[in-house]
């Protein structure tokens, strides 16, 4: 059974940075895409950034320019680099496993940005 184990969050001033990383456990073989969404208090899990296993990436527009999505495949690790953050940029940020039919959720980090 693979796991999510995500690690980074915080607090930081606005203009500041953060980098969010999450490691998968076990073996991944074949197609897959990793990614981070997001959930602020009282809306909707939303999309970040993606990226596929071929280093196929996705970002939202909300967060381009701005973050930078990456991952290093032999050790299943991806990683979220957060520049210039913004107070809207508050959530708790899920890292996100999505391989064949199965759908993996990390346990959520916090991400707390002041103005």
């Amino acid at each position: 059974q693979v796991q999510l184990v995500e690690s980074g969050g915080g607090l930081v001033q606005a203009g500041g940075s953060l980098r969010l990383s999450c490691a998968a456990s076990g073996s991944i073989f074949g197609f897959n895409r990793m990614g981070w969404y997001r959930q602020a208090p009282g809306k909707q899990r939303e999309l970040v950034a993606t990226v596929t296993n071929g280093g196929n990436t996705n970002y939202a527009d909300s967060v381009k320019g701005r973050f930078t999505i990456s991952r290093h495949n032999p050790k299943n690790t991806v990683y979220l680099q957060m520049n210039s953050l913004e107070p809207e940029d508050t959530a708790v940020y899920y890292c996100n496993l999505l391989i064949g039919l199965n759908n993996l959720w990390g346990q959520g980090t916090q991400v707390t940005v002041s103005s």
